[in-house]
């Protein structure tokens, strides 16, 4: 709700206990409910492809639509795809091995840890924090770096 209100930023990712503790799978989760969060607050595209106008003329008022081509090719765009949270039957979830949102998240919060190769900054993003690094050890008269 604060999301479609207007508010541009999320707090807490990945935090309990009032933010005493931080958790590796909770940030996984948090994760994404915020990009379930940005694909609610981007909106519906509305326009005569969306609404599928041609489709309703050549369907008609008593055909079914969700085995249409136009159908299939938009779905899963439009259907937000979580790759944590479970939208299996429970039968499904227990036959796959029943795993808790909580393990995947540490599961996949792992594999991040264990696989991810950041990628460094550029020589002009690193001149340019080391400018500021430097303007706030003079104006503070601190050293506020290690170099």
């Amino acid at each position: 709700m604060a999301a479609l209100a207007g508010a541009n930023a999320i707090y807490g990712l990945g935090m309990l206990d009032m933010g005493i503790i931080f958790d590796y799978a909770k940030l996984v989760l948090d994760n994404e409910i915020a990009s379930m969060i940005k694909k609610v607050v981007r909106g519906i595209d509305v326009n005569d492809e969306t609404m599928a106008l041609n489709v309703i003329r050549e369907v008609g008022s008593n055909g079914e639509f969700v085995s249409h081509q136009h159908t299939f090719e938009r779905f899963r765009k439009e259907q937000s795809a979580p790759k944590i949270f479970n939208r299996q039957s429970y039968e499904l979830w227990q036959a796959a091995g029943s795993k808790s949102a909580a393990d995947r998240g540490y599961e996949i919060a792992k594999h991040i840890l264990a696989t991810h190769k950041p990628t460094p900054l550029s020589e002009n993003a690193q001149k340019t924090i080391r400018n500021l690094m430097n303007e706030a050890e003079e104006h503070y008269n601190l050293p506020l770096s290690s170099e």
